[in-house]
């Protein structure tokens, strides 16, 4: 009886030192401070200075990151051209709303077509779709 008794104590001793226990996993992983995307606007733009048309894919994404939005589509076959893959990786460069979240007229967009970067910018999004 004793045994039993003093486990119960110690259960209830360990529930209360447990109650309020708080694990704090990725620390800052999710700062929307100004800070944090002031640096990455800034940084995203230093990086963008240093491209050059005809990068790969993945020369592109090892200097620019992880792009704020994707798209990607293919482009319509005419005659006996086959489309092409068409991907437009969106940073972010400017800041327009104060709402913490990130769209397409706070970002330059890159635009990758078959594996090449062919042009960044507002008009080179827009003929990316010919």
């Amino acid at each position: 009886m004793k045994t039993k008794l003093l486990g119960l104590a110690l259960l209830g001793l360990a529930t209360v030192n447990l109650t309020g226990c708080v694990i704090n996993v990725g620390d800052g992983e999710y700062d929307h401070s100004s800070q944090n995307w002031e640096k990455k606007q800034k940084l995203n733009k230093y990086h963008i200075s240093l491209l050059k048309l005809g990068m790969s894919k993945k020369a592109v994404m090892d200097l620019m990151g992880q792009p704020d939005i994707n798209e990607a589509y293919l482009t319509e076959k005419k005659g006996d051209q086959p489309g092409s893959e068409v991907q437009v990786l969106f940073y972010r460069t400017k800041h327009n709303h104060s709402d913490s979240k990130t769209t397409k007229d706070e970002c330059t967009p890159l635009v990758i077509r078959d594996g090449k970067l062919v042009g960044w910018g507002d008009n080179a999004y827009r003929f990316a779709k010919f």
